[in-house]
């Protein structure tokens, strides 16, 4: 059967650009996120992989470019926007509700998505699909059992795990996950690795990453950016062979 290109991807950047002043962080970059595939995007310090995510995801506007997600044009939309369209992110710092338990996060994230939500007078738990979404998110996400845990009590790990149940709970279908498992020991970097294979079925998922071991578990195709420049495009096979990936990137210390 011949692979329907268009009915795949999700996302597609397409001449990316962001200018601070003189200096070009994202230079003319082409992306396609397809669905049921990871795609990681590495470099060395500098090289423009956040800016790159906060484009995507909205928090950045480009300067030049152009965005689509789902086939509609998102270019230069806010965040808030990008997320209702189908678009969740994660970011390098951890983003969750400290004081609340693990459940209270989840179920706030999906509670954003019903219209009603915000119906001052009801009880938002009375809320049949929002809390089906909350359950749906906690299951993906491994932590039916820390429901009652408070978020700012759990370890690093279960806190990124929390904020990726969050992310799922407004049911995305692209998710860009920035520095995932920065931070984290052996055991724990292990337990978000299982995690993003799971959740590969049905999403597409672009992936920052400097754990270059879980980088070439995880993804199916590597774009490597050296100052704000795409230089390589391909399986990792295919990049990890490139001898300018091997001489600007892999063996390097990544921030």
């Amino acid at each position: 059967m011949t692979e329907n290109r268009d009915a795949e991807v999700l996302m597609s950047a397409c001449g990316l650009t962001r200018r601070f002043g003189g200096l070009a962080a994202v230079n003319q970059i082409d992306l396609d996120l397809w669905r049921n595939r990871i795609h990681a995007v590495i470099g060395p310090n500098g090289a423009g992989k956040s800016t790159l995510t906060n484009l995507l995801s909205g928090d950045l506007p480009p300067s030049e470019g152009r965005i689509t997600l789902g086939g509609q044009d998102i270019t230069g939309w806010s965040p808030e926007r990008c997320s209702r369209q189908g678009l969740g992110r994660s970011y390098q710092k951890t983003n969750i509700f400290a004081p609340l338990t693990v459940w209270e996060n989840v179920h706030l994230a999906a509670q954003s998505r019903t219209p009603q939500a915000w119906r001052w007078l009801r009880r938002a738990d009375s809320v049949a699909v929002v809390n089906e979404r909350a359950e749906r998110a906690l299951e993906l996400a491994g932590l039916q059992k820390r429901r009652h845990a408070v978020a700012g009590a759990a370890s690093h790990g279960e806190q990124r795990q929390l904020e990726i149940a969050m992310t799922l709970a407004t049911e995305p279908q692209v998710l860009l996950l920035d520095e995932p498992l920065a931070g984290m020991g052996v055991a724990e970097a292990e337990r978000i690795v299982e995690l993003l294979l799971r959740l590969k079925p049905g999403h597409a998922m672009m992936l920052v990453e400097h754990d270059m071991d879980a980088v070439f578990t995880l993804a199916d195709r590597l774009t490597v950016m050296v100052n704000g420049t795409r230089i390589a495009t391909g399986t990792p096979a295919e990049v990890r062979a490139d001898p300018q990936v091997q001489s600007a990137y892999l063996g390097a210390d990544e921030e």
